[in-house]
């Protein structure tokens, strides 16, 4: 991570302590499991995710990047959280579920792979960032012409 990174390490930190309670439905974590299954139908009424990649920023502990990687052809998940990721990792192997995460900021990934997903989603995550236009430009940048972006 680069010292300028838009990241807030507190919110990191946070997260991070709580990254072994992620996937308890009735948890710390449970209005996301909760919302989980209206934004995923939300998402699929307005984008097609067979028709391509998706990345999902700020995907923490997988519960919205499994639920896309059941629907697309390739699925990344990128967060700062490194112990959150941990816990994604190892559900999504548990689950027989393909995704591909890294500890990245959406400005990291967008230097490197612009253009590339058919979706990109950020949500629940502007919040924890220290400049939430400098990650709305990143993922508008990670999505190809005519991509489908979600907030």
């Amino acid at each position: 991570m680069q010292p300028e990174a838009n990241v807030d390490l507190p919110e990191i930190e946070k997260f991070d302590a709580l990254a072994h309670r992620w996937w308890d439905p009735n948890g710390d974590f449970k209005p996301l499991h909760d919302i989980n299954p209206a934004r995923l139908q939300y998402i699929r009424q307005r984008s097609d995710l067979n028709a391509g990649s998706t990345v999902d920023v700020g995907c923490g502990g997988g519960i919205l990047s499994e639920s896309l990687a059941q629907h697309c052809s390739e699925t990344v998940g990128i967060d700062m959280a490194g112990k959150a990721l941990g816990v994604a990792k190892l559900h999504a192997l548990e689950a027989g579920v393909s995704i591909d995460y890294h500890e990245s900021t959406a400005e990291e990934l967008a230097a490197i792979r612009p253009g590339e997903f058919k979706t990109v989603t950020c949500m629940e995550m502007l919040e924890h960032v220290t400049a939430y236009a400098d990650t709305v430009a990143a993922c508008a940048t990670l999505a190809q012409p005519g991509g489908d972006l979600f907030f």
